[in-house]
């Protein structure tokens, strides 16, 4: 191992890339495939095999559901007494795309990220790519680590360091009003109608589907119906860039 860290510090080709993931991380990467692959947008990506190229996609689908279990699991512990409506409130302030965004332009990101030069200008209205490779990051640390170096680097590193709980306990962040108030602004329609639950799932679950003039632009599951409109409008602000 040490001299495997050796080699990947100070011999490797890629030395440099090792070099700011240690900086960035705590400790020298396994896989270093895994990491380049989480810092590599879809605008430069390659097919690979079957039509799948080798962006950081799959890696942001799997960190984020990661790092929504790392969270989840800290404030359960931290609020004991808190009901599940306030812990999916602050969760959804924790991981939001507006929150991971911040975080990675603070954390060096946009220094590590590679793609299209001639993308900056329509991706530079939205820095939500710095967000995924957040999220990308995360699930390339889960593969190459396990859940338990993870979850230490996302407490230890990342929340710790960075985000101040107890503040955003304060801080109102109403997605739904954002949405709705930006609809009016733009002249566009918006309802929130909820979606049958398929055969075998509970009557309790909730899935609200937003819709922005009759498109469906977020989706929100939770066994209580305010929540779940809030995780709807979330995800409709998300993709719409509007945080």
């Amino acid at each position: 191992m040490f001299i495997s860290n050796v080699y990947k510090l100070y011999v490797s080709p890629n030395r440099k890339f090792v070099r700011a993931l240690k900086n960035l991380l705590g400790f020298v990467p396994g896989n270093v495939h895994l990491y380049s692959m989480a810092f590599r947008h879809k605008s430069v990506a390659v097919t690979i095999k079957k039509g799948a190229k080798n962006s950081n996609e799959r890696l942001e689908f799997l960190g984020d559901a990661v790092l929504g279990v790392i969270v989840a699991e800290q404030l359960f512990k931290l609020y004991p007494y808190k009901g599940e409506g306030f812990l999916t409130e602050m969760r959804s302030k924790i991981v939001s795309r507006a929150s991971l965004n911040q975080l990675a332009l603070k954390l060096g990101f946009n220094e590590l990220l590679r793609y299209d030069p001639k993308m900056v200008s329509h991706y530079g209205k939205s820095p939500s790519l710095l967000g995924d490779a957040f999220e990308a990051l995360i699930g390339a640390i889960y593969l190459d680590k396990g859940y338990t170096k993870t979850k230490s680097f996302v407490l230890n590193r990342i929340i710790k360091n960075h985000i101040d709980i107890h503040l955003l306990e304060r801080t109102e962040t109403n997605f739904k009003s954002r949405l709705i108030e930006w609809c009016q602004s733009e002249n566009k329609s918006i309802s929130f109608e909820q979606v049958e639950n398929a055969e075998g799932e509970s009557s309790k679950l909730f899935t609200i589907n937003v819709l922005i003039d009759g498109q469906i632009e977020g989706s929100g599951r939770d066994y209580n119906k305010k929540n779940a409109e809030k995780l709807a409008a979330e995800k409709a602000c998300e993709k719409l860039h509007i945080l």
